[in-house]
């Protein structure tokens, strides 16, 4: 594909997109993504709604609805699909999650896997009835907050935090206490792309004795994660995003080992039973993770997640990091030369270290900016009420098409002006 020519000149960058990308050590990935027709996309800067389809997939669901299920049929069950939630599981836990085996599954969806882990929370904390979250939260996370609340007479405490800073130590610390049973936050903020401090937040929501559940929707797969040596007791996170799971693709939920036998979920179902197939008269959960599963899992929308997770296991999180934080520094570099002077103004931290690998900049015009960009194949999404989002994906997203994507937010934002 042929990008626009670069559009540094006038803005103060140490070094051209082409260097960059020829000296990147993950360059050889960005081969691997399935590339959209000629001229049908500029620029991808959406990576942190929906990842782009690995080009292998294609060919391997094939394989896979012509062996696994075309040819074995029914008896897969057996043969390997009724532990492919744990074992998936397990194998986003050791390259993404920083998990041992045994404690992430995939399954349903990610307003259903909260709901089942915040509910169980919720009720494995007797006597504190009270559930933490902040105002800036993604709707579902707060719609999910307000439901359960409701369901089971709970109250709800706000954090009322600056949302272009974010949820840090001290806002949690000024609201959790006694009457606290969980706490829930997103590790990195749909809005801003804040980076929370999940040590030192999990560690003071366990001083209070609350429990500590963390939304990984935009952290897994982009910012390397520790869950056990952090001393998370319940993560929640998509796929579909840096893990290319593809739309619709299922969730993934994380319950630290020594909670299993505590949380008793709500959503009972057979797959989630002690003997799922001993058809029992009354339901009993079955021992360790097995329990937090409810219905039949979607195995076929499993097997983009399987490919991805294996490619990301390839590069490494902490080189897909490395290459995150230059982007989103390039992001900011060229916000602050193409775009401000124009009115542009940063809504996400400048330091690296607090930001995940997306960047919001706002603008009044940004709406009708964003309808012309994807005419254009330049694809940055929109959150109201002024924010166009860089969502920047490390192993599919090049310096080039990072800077043609910025030089043509300038011209469209300068036609609409």
């Amino acid at each position: 594909m042929t990008y626009p020519a670069s559009p540094s000149a006038g803005v103060s960058l140490p070094v051209p997109a082409a260097e960059l990308d020829a000296a990147d050590p993950l360059a050889r990935f960005r081969s691997r993504f399935l590339e959209p027709e000629d001229g049908q996309v500029v620029a991808y800067l959406d990576g942190n709604s929906l990842g782009r389809p690995l080009a292998e997939t294609a060919g391997r669901m094939g394989e896979f609805i012509g062996g696994e299920w075309g040819n074995r049929l029914i008896r897969s069950w057996d043969e390997s699909w009724m532990d492919e939630p744990i074992r998936l599981g397990d194998r986003l836990g050791d390259v993404v999650l920083g998990a041992g085996p045994g404690q992430a599954l995939v399954a349903d969806s990610t307003s259903v896997m909260l709901y089942k882990l915040l509910r169980a929370a919720l009720d494995g904390r007797p006597g504190r009835d009270e559930i933490v979250v902040d105002r800036d939260n993604f709707p579902t996370d707060r719609f999910l907050v307000e439901g359960i609340a409701a369901e089971r007479g709970a109250s709800i405490r706000w954090i009322d935090a600056d949302p272009k800073a974010g949820v840090r130590p001290g806002d949690v610390a000024a609201v959790v206490g006694r009457r606290t049973a969980v706490v829930l936050l997103s590790h990195v903020a749909y809005r801003s792309g804040y980076l929370a401090d999940a040590p030192a937040i999990t560690a003071l929501v366990h001083d209070a004795g609350a429990l500590m559940l963390w939304d990984l929707c935009h952290s897994a797969g982009s910012v390397p994660l520790h869950l056990d040596q952090w001393g998370v007791d319940l993560a929640v996170g998509c796929t579909y995003k840096y893990l290319n799971g593809g739309p619709g693709a299922p969730a993934f939920g994380y319950v630290r080992a020594g909670l299993q036998a505590e949380l008793q979920q709500p959503l009972w179902g057979w797959m989630g039973a002690h003997d799922p197939f001993g058809m029992s008269e009354q339901y009993r959960p079955a021992d360790g993770l097995r329990r937090f599963l409810t219905g039949t899992p979607p195995i076929l929308a499993m097997q983009p997640l399987k490919h991805m997770v294996e490619l990301i296991a390839e590069a490494g999180m902490d080189a897909v990091r490395e290459k995150s934080v230059l982007l989103t520094e390039r992001a900011i570099a060229l916000a602050d030369g193409l775009l401000a002077p124009l009115g542009v103004g940063l809504a996400s931290p400048r330091d690296p270290a607090r930001r995940g690998s997306h960047i919001t900049i706002e603008h009044p015009r940004f709406r009708e900016v964003t309808a012309a960009l994807w005419e254009r194949g330049v694809i940055p999404d929109f959150r109201p009420p002024y924010g166009l989002r860089i969502g920047l994906s490390p192993l599919s997203t090049s310096f080039a098409e990072l800077d043609a994507g910025m030089a043509a937010v300038r011209d469209a934002l300068l036609e609409v002006s």
